[in-house]
């Protein structure tokens, strides 16, 4: 599942920009770490439910930046159609 989010070419990152994509249709799979804030995470994941999206757990925020590329933690993130 991890190989998915690191190899995708188009992904988003972040609660502001997830939740832009899962409302505007673009996001195809949901990243979500169990340990962020439940009310940052709160909006994006009751849209993506809305959607029917996937939505995969990850432990850790560290965890999900790492995943993302970037050097610091990630509540949320998002591969997104083309």
């Amino acid at each position: 599942m991890p190989e998915r989010l690191r190899a995708a070419r188009n992904k988003c990152v972040g609660a502001k920009q997830t939740l832009k994509a899962v409302q505007s249709g673009q996001a195809r799979v949901v990243y979500v770490a169990q340990d962020a804030d439940a009310r940052v995470v709160g909006p994006v994941l009751g849209g993506a439910q809305e959607l029917g999206l996937e939505i995969v757990r990850v432990n850790t925020m560290k965890e999900l930046g790492k995943m993302c590329g970037i050097e610091v933690g990630a509540a949320v993130a998002a591969v997104l159609t083309a």
